[in-house]
């Protein structure tokens, strides 16, 4: 075989070998894509990368991987929705404190469920492996929980947070007994 011949079928392997290489990567972004949802898109404009992003993603999914997360007793769950009616029938009274309520249940429930209890920004990464659907409504309602705590909100804010929560937590609860009131 001849030095031509040679290097035409180094060229053909390498060519080969992008060809798959891009597959694969394109197979790896359409995965994330559809596992991640919305919350993909927001990465990749926060990491400026999509390359970096979807590393980003994969880091989240590896680390949750690694969390004794657990499905909620009929008990626990029915004990959860108990709080949360209660929280949501304290907002007609107290539309601040139910917010903040709110907040905190969320939070326990998550913790019951074995999520770690970091700051929030890793509350709301680890959330998005498993409810990556609704993991925008928790950073909104906790957004809207913090700015009301730094002054008052109009009521109309705090009643999206709560509809916020009151999504998050079904899914949290992986039920969807809890009935809108």
């Amino acid at each position: 075989m001849d030095t031509v011949n040679i290097a035409v079928i180094i060229v053909a392997v390498l060519a080969i070998a992008l060809a798959v290489w891009a597959i694969l990567q394109r197979e790896k972004t359409r995965k994330l894509k559809r596992q991640f949802g919305p919350e993909y898109d927001r990465v990749v404009e926060q990491e400026k990368s999509p390359n970096r992003a979807e590393a980003v993603l994969g880091e989240r999914q590896k680390r949750v991987e690694k969390y004794p997360i657990r499905i909620l007793t009929k008990e626990e769950r029915d004990r959860f929705a108990a709080r949360w009616l209660t929280v949501q029938e304290r907002f007609v009274d107290d539309p601040r404190d139910a917010v903040a309520q709110a907040d905190v249940l969320i939070t326990e429930a998550m913790r019951m469920r074995g999520y770690p209890m970091a700051d929030f920004e890793q509350r709301a990464a680890d959330l998005s492996v498993d409810y990556p659907m609704v993991v925008q409504d928790y950073r909104s309602a906790h957004h809207i929980a913090v700015r009301d705590a730094q002054g008052s909100l109009a009521t109309e804010d705090l009643r999206r947070a709560m509809q916020y929560y009151r999504t998050l937590f079904e899914h949290v609860l992986e039920t969807h007994v809890l009935q809108h009131h």
